[in-house]
């Protein structure tokens, strides 16, 4: 293949950690027709068995090639109505681009930024639509709840999306900065549907606002609850309740939501000069990235494993890395020390890699030596559980819904029911594989399958 992989342009580093704009612009027109051209068209491919959605990826390349943008937008939103957050956020280096033929003896095809430019450079067309009369509660607006809204209105159905919080678009939205998916994209995302007749309801915790059985009592025939996972898991260790110390989560989300890192925000954010994110997923590149952005001097990531094991992607690294981020690898926190209430610093365990885990991964185990940094905050980046609300006030009127040892939601995984008849669930709050946006769309599609063959019957 004599045509290199085209480079998306990115902000100059130096400028970029002053803003919360995109970091990578769009392919050119040009780079679009230079990259199409590189698909091998395989009659195997390897790339739509990658994608949790199935998007018909090679038919979309080759409208592309043949300068027929809008076939190509026709194509992806068949199976997806999101298309520019998916190009943006989607761990194609792990999916379809991983399975791409081509990356065998060269670079894969670029199939994100690709989709990425079908996204930003069409316009959805909105479906006809018949109603059946019948009606679907979705519980969340993040990727499973938004996907699943999109099937379920073609088919006919009322659809009314419930969010507990204030802006809709779940995780995307109070989780993934602006640099990495820019706020206007992602409106535009949700507009679509709104323009389908998705009805949003914001402010709303079902649970509390309202319960599962109102929500049958209302005439609601089948319910997808996809609420996400948003109870922060700590360490446990000594110092967490110290002024200072934020989930990620909690970091995140007052900054892309609530705009803490503005002066003027009513809730504003106390930064300091130092800070340490102890993880080393894509939610530590965020509130890393993120905490530069909004004028710490001194960023370090702490992660008890090598950068081999990373499990963020090589993007957000590389981006992270180029913004100054200080890595520190094979250190374990150990105890978060305190000056009056405060974070003054961390003692961090020094660590070795030993056998593998069940993961497959070598284990990090203790070699006993400690090092002390000093600091003024803490973020901590080590994932989240589900929060119980929705199962417990269920439960108090009778609605057993089964969860596992973790409080996940146990779902049959062909079609994502739970234990109740025409209650569903998929997500974070109930995940099968990698937690990230593109399988919780897959949840979403797999769900909203189930529902309309269930309301067919019923």
């Amino acid at each position: 293949m004599s045509i290199e992989r085209q480079r998306t342009k990115e902000q100059d580093k130096n400028i970029r950690i002053n803003n919360f704009d995109a970091v990578e612009n769009n392919f050119t027109r040009e780079q679009v027709k230079l990259e199409s051209s590189r698909c091998l068209n395989c009659k195997n491919p390897k790339c739509v068995q990658g994608c949790p959605v199935n998007i018909q990826i090679p038919k979309f390349i080759e409208a592309l090639k043949n300068d027929n943008l809008s076939l190509a937008g026709e194509i992806i939103r068949e199976t997806s109505m999101l298309p520019s957050v998916c190009g943006r956020v989607c761990p194609q280096e792990r999916q379809c681009e991983g399975n791409c033929i081509l990356g065998i003896k060269s670079e894969p095809v670029s199939i994100g930024a690709l989709e990425r430019y079908v996204g930003d450079n069409t316009v959805a067309e909105i479906p006809e639509i018949k109603n059946t009369g019948k009606k679907v509660a979705i519980v969340g607006s993040g990727c499973a709840g938004i996907t699943a809204a999109a099937d379920l209105r073609k088919a006919g159905h009322e659809v009314v999306v419930f969010e507990a919080l204030h802006e809709l678009g779940g995780v995307l939205r109070y989780g993934i900065p602006p640099f990495r998916l820019p706020r206007n994209i992602l409106d535009k995302e949700l507009d679509n549907l709104k323009k389908m007749g998705v009805k949003f309801c914001k402010n709303v915790v079902v649970g509390k606002s309202i319960t599962l059985k109102q929500l049958k009592q209302d005439g609601f025939n089948a319910i997808f609850i996809c609420s996400g996972a948003g109870l922060p898991k700590m360490l446990g260790i000594k110092g967490e309740n110290l002024n200072g110390v934020f989930s990620a989560n909690e970091f995140l989300t007052r900054v892309n939501l609530m705009h803490a890192g503005q002066s003027d925000s009513i809730t504003p954010l106390r930064v300091g000069e130092k800070v340490a994110v102890f993880g080393g997923g894509n939610v530590a590149m965020d509130a890393a990235r993120t905490a530069v952005r909004v004028g710490f001097k001194e960023v370090y990531i702490i992660y008890r494993r090598t950068e081999k094991e990373l499990p963020a992607r090589l993007e957000e690294i590389r981006h992270a890395k180029e913004e100054g981020i200080i890595f520190k690898f094979l250190y374990a926190p150990k105890e978060i020390l305190a000056d009056n209430g405060y974070v003054k610093g961390v003692e961090l365990e020094i660590m070795e890699l030993g056998e593998p885990d069940e993961s497959g991964r070598r284990r990090p185990v203790s070699t006993g030596k400690t090092e002390v940094i000093s600091l003024d905050t803490v973020i901590v980046a080590l994932g989240t559980g589900p929060n119980p609300i929705i199962q417990k006030s269920a439960k108090a009127e009778g609605i057993e819904i089964i969860t596992d040892s973790k409080g996940y939601i146990t779902v049959d995984k062909e079609h994502r029911e739970t234990s109740i008849p025409a209650i569903y669930a998929g997500g974070d709050v109930a995940p099968v594989g990698e937690s990230n946006a593109i399988n919780a769309m897959g949840a979403g599609k797999i769900a909203a399958k189930a529902i309309i063959k269930y309301l067919e019957q019923d």
